[in-house]
């Protein structure tokens, strides 16, 4: 039997050991990995841009600082690849130690995933218990195995107490598909998890099960927002809008950036709405506050309403199914882009409850119905 190296970072999410062949970068009596490992490792370490490869690398902390010494990265990308994947063999790199990587790797380009926020609910009565995390791990790992044979999962922690859960899928009678992962992030001791936007959507129920009872809590709901941004997300639920959010590349102020409106205008007419200026700024200030928002790109509206009119007949009056519409807003930064429309004087102020409502009640999603 032979003995499998674990990296210092590696966890116990992914129990299968791939057999070994005889090979080597210099010919030596290393031994490869199973060619399904080393075409996962190929093809994790090829999407990675070359501007980041040593850093993820680092962080990934599987290969020693001597073995990347030696790796040419100014090469071609194809040939440095195979350079890589060849010193990951050397090192007897498991299934694990790749599935460490992508998560890695995904951690540095969450923008690329679209995330959905779960709530989490104790019952009547209950009280908080203790967390620990390795038990929070064993027990996840074990709900989806029960329930499903062929599923791999593997954790990697981060700050601020959050786990990293990496779920590859598989059916009954499938292996699990390493390139179309699902992604959880949990913050341990609160009742919200993160997740990436599954084509599995029947896996959902499993999900929500296994982190509900692997972290003690009794039910749990979809929340109504949705985005690429995974830190505007978190800042929403746990009302952290005093920080710093991913932002345009530009320093200017949206407002003064994108519409200009004060560029070379008569002064008389600048004294002349001096005052309601000053109120917008004012009004402005009271919802939206003097901090950065949180970075969404959209907010839907469903509207569902009666037809109804003073006139009697007609097509519409005899409609039993309500009238549906539907309203987007979309803008690369939707919530600094709402907070500029009233000082730019596109919009009045304040604007409707239901476009300032949305980092308050955590919702870019919204139903609105007859009373």
């Amino acid at each position: 039997m032979v003995e499998i190296r674990r990296s210092q970072d590696s966890f116990r999410g992914i129990s299968s050991i791939c057999p070994w062949k005889s090979h080597s970068r210099d010919g030596s009596s290393a031994k490869e990995m199973d060619e399904t490992v080393s075409e996962f490792f190929r093809r994790t370490i090829l999407k990675i841009p070359l501007t980041e490869m040593m850093t993820i690398l680092k962080t990934w902390n599987f290969l020693s600082e001597n073995q990347l010494q030696t790796v040419n990265f100014r090469q071609r990308k194809e040939s440095l690849v195979q350079d890589l994947v060849l010193l990951c063999e050397e090192n007897r790199a498991s299934l694990n130690d790749a599935a460490l990587l992508d998560i890695i790797y995904t951690q540095f380009h969450r923008h690329q995933k679209v995330w959905d926020v779960f709530q989490m609910s104790k019952g009547p009565g209950e009280d908080t218990d203790l967390f620990d995390m390795e038990q929070f791990k064993s027990s996840f790992k074990k709900i989806l195995k029960r329930a499903l044979k062929n599923v791999t999962v593997s954790f990697r922690d981060a700050e601020e107490n959050a786990v990293w859960i990496r779920i590859a899928w598989g059916t009954q009678y499938r292996k699990p598909n390493q390139y179309k992962p699902a992604y959880v992030v949990y913050y341990s001791q609160t009742p919200y998890a993160f997740t990436s936007s599954s084509q599995l959507k029947s896996n959902l129920p499993l999900l929500g099960q296994a982190l509900t009872i692997a972290s003690k809590h009794h039910q749990i709901v979809k929340m109504d927002l949705r985005s690429r941004y995974l830190d505007s997300l978190k800042a929403i639920v746990f009302k952290q809008y005093n920080q710093t959010f991913e932002t345009h590349n530009s320093t200017t102020p949206l407002q003064e950036r994108s519409l200009g409106l004060d560029i070379n205008m008569d002064s008389r007419i600048i004294h002349e709405n001096k005052t309601e200026k000053e109120r917008v700024q004012r009004v402005t200030q009271e919802i939206f506050g003097d901090y950065p928002q949180p970075r969404l790109e959209f907010a839907q509206y469903k509207l569902e309403t009666k037809f109804k009119s003073d006139l009697n007949g007609g097509i519409l009056a005899e409609r039993e199914e309500p009238l549906r519409c539907l309203v987007k807003f979309s803008s690369p930064h939707l919530l600094e882009a709402l907070k500029s429309l009233a000082p730019a004087g596109i919009a009045d102020a304040p604007l409707s409850p239901l476009l300032t409502c949305i980092p308050n009640k955590g919702m870019n999603y919204f139903k609105i119905r007859d009373k």
